[in-house]
């Protein structure tokens, strides 16, 4: 698969996985989102794409309500979240938000020229916003290889491999396990279950092009 076309699926992919961790909407349920990941995954890594495809079978029979309820059980409370969807929950030793690792991954996009909108009301270091982190790496790759600057495409292939290995991969794991565990949430536990296969290899070939 060309460069071009195997950067702009991974960034779609991130892009996709992202939108379906935020709260639910009615786009979610209309858009398609777990189709196209079907389609966007089939060839990059497939038991990621199987999981896409039950989680797109599984929305044609559950109603916003109901999704809304399942998404706020196990990530926005009131009572005790099933998977907290914030880095510094698993990573820092207080195991509350806005922790240190929340300022680094903070520092991390004010590095590469990005900051959280005004209105934006999460944390730096929410799930979501995380996955859309590599979706905009993978997109500013995209950019430089379509501008011929091999340099400049390496240097951000090394930038995606960074922020996975020090902000994403050590919380993946957890995070995604206690979503499948839970047993109650069957969308989400396949949306899960997507992640977690598509990040582990996107990771392994990403780690495979840094040494060729």
């Amino acid at each position: 698969m060309p460069e071009q076309t195997a950067t702009t699926r991974r960034e779609d992919s991130y892009r996709l996985l992202a939108a379906c961790y935020y709260s639910p909407s009615q786009a979610l349920l209309e858009e398609n989102c777990c189709a196209f990941l079907f389609g966007l995954l089939s060839d990059m890594a497939p038991d990621a794409a199987a999981s896409a495809a039950e989680a797109a079978a599984l929305l044609h029979n559950i109603s916003l309500d109901e999704l809304v309820v399942e998404h706020s059980r196990l990530f926005m409370g009131p009572f005790k979240l099933v998977a907290p969807p914030y880095g510094s929950v698993w990573l820092d030793q207080q195991k509350s938000v806005m922790g240190d690792s929340t300022a680094k991954v903070a520092a991390f996009y004010h590095a590469n020229g990005l900051h959280l909108a005004a209105d934006f009301h999460e944390l730096p270091d929410h799930f979501a916003v995380e996955l859309e982190f590599m979706s905009y790496l993978a997109f500013k790759q995209r950019e430089a290889v379509a501008a011929g600057d091999p340099l400049e495409a390496d240097r951000l292939r090394d930038l995606q491999r960074e922020f996975l290995g020090t902000f994403l991969l050590p919380w993946l794991e957890p995070f995604t396990n206690a979503i499948i565990e839970d047993a109650e949430a069957p969308f989400y536990q396949a949306i899960a279950r997507c992640t977690a296969r598509f990040i582990t290899a996107d990771a392994r070939n990403l780690n495979a092009a840094a040494h060729v």
